[in-house]
């Protein structure tokens, strides 16, 4: 199969689902199938794949913009920007699929009426209210078909769409306990270390997470990420965490070095589509301490310390019960989400659209 994945973010930055979306690319051409990316960034020596740059506005320089449907979030005024320079340079008849989940202007750009148009998957990385929701540009949602990334996405679009229950992964052989780097991180070595691993936008919490452990005498917290909360982040960081707080911008490959220089994991956010980095930490050995709901506990099973994280005093209980536990390998059951495990599935559903369009 010839596969398109098109993404503002790709080879620019390490988000969630930039990481993700490559990953199963990685793994669908190893697997044998022709495989094309579509980004932003510079060309990286060594990748699987082919790939052609596409220029965009990044989203920090657009923080600014004025906020009204389609143009929700600065996100969306990158996506547009990235969209316009895409139908310039997409050629359908190349590809049998092309897969994202930029909306709205990426999908559009990627569904447009063309002879002989390949089939369209969305990836429900960020939500999956564009394929539930009626309202304002969502109305013009559509695909062949849809990748859900949890349970509750599942259940809440299959008899709409053509859906496949697909998770996300992790790769094993970077992401494993091991010595602490804490010095390369400039993090204390007196001082249980909790990280939270999250962009500074509200829906992540991380307010929330500075107040929670706060609550907790001798914790640092490190928290890695950048985002429009950057200032407020700081600020409340100064005024409630003074000397026990550090804010990171970590490279990818710098990544497990800082799981592994951690005690204890938080997730502040009430949703995720998936969440790679709870496997991260999972995988690394980390406690994990987050927001109970089905589609996690669907993930980590019943070993970790979730919770209701709107309630100080029981998360702070479960951050001490998390500490006073400590790192443990993770079990078997992980192994369920390593990344050829994950290819296989999204090609089999991808062979299974490709197949219906011819």
């Amino acid at each position: 199969m010839r596969l398109l994945f098109a993404l503002p973010g790709f080879h620019r930055v390490e988000r969630g689902a930039e990481v993700a979306l490559l990953a199963v690319a990685r793994a669908l051409s190893a697997l044998g199938e022709d495989v094309t990316i579509a980004g932003s960034g510079k060309p990286r020596a060594g990748t699987p794949y082919r790939y052609f740059q596409v220029p965009c506005v990044r989203r920090e320089r657009l923080e600014w913009a004025p906020r009204f449907p389609p143009f929700r979030s600065e996100t969306a005024w990158e996506d547009a920007t990235f969209a316009a320079a895409l139908l310039a340079k997409f050629t359908p008849q190349a590809f049998d699929a092309t897969l994202t989940c930029s909306f709205p202007f990426t999908h559009w750009a990627l569904r447009r009426p063309a002879r002989a148009a390949p089939r369209h998957v969305f990836v429900t990385q960020n939500g999956d209210w564009p394929a539930r929701s009626s309202k304002s540009e969502y109305r013009f949602f559509n695909c062949d078909g849809l990748v859900c990334t949890n349970p509750d996405y599942f259940e809440a679009n299959r008899q709409r769409w053509n859906c496949a229950l697909i998770p996300n992964g992790v790769d094993l052989e970077r992401f494993s306990p091991g010595k602490a780097e804490r010095s390369q991180f400039g993090l204390p070595d007196d001082k249980p270390v909790i990280l939270m691993v999250s962009a500074l936008i509200e829906s992540k919490r991380v307010l929330d997470g500075i107040r929670m452990v706060s609550g907790l005498d001798n914790a640092h917290l490190v928290v890695a990420g950048d985002g429009p909360l950057r200032g407020p982040v700081q600020a409340l960081a100064d005024e409630l965490l003074p000397g026990r707080f550090t804010r990171l911008s970590v490279a990818a490959d710098r990544m497990p070095g800082l799981y592994r220089s951690a005690d204890a994991f938080l997730h502040m956010s009430l949703t995720e589509s998936f969440g790679n980095v709870y496997l991260e930490a999972w995988a690394c050995g980390l406690p994990i301490v987050a927001h109970d709901s089905a589609s996690l506990r669907w993930i980590l099973g019943d070993g970790q310390f979730l919770c209701d994280t709107t309630t100080s005093e029981e998360t702070v209980t479960r951050l001490r019960q998390a500490l006073e536990r400590g790192k443990q390998p993770p079990d078997g059951t992980i192994e369920r989400f390593t990344w050829p495990e994950v290819g296989r599935r999204y090609q089999a559903f991808l062979r299974e659209i490709v197949g219906r369009s011819a």
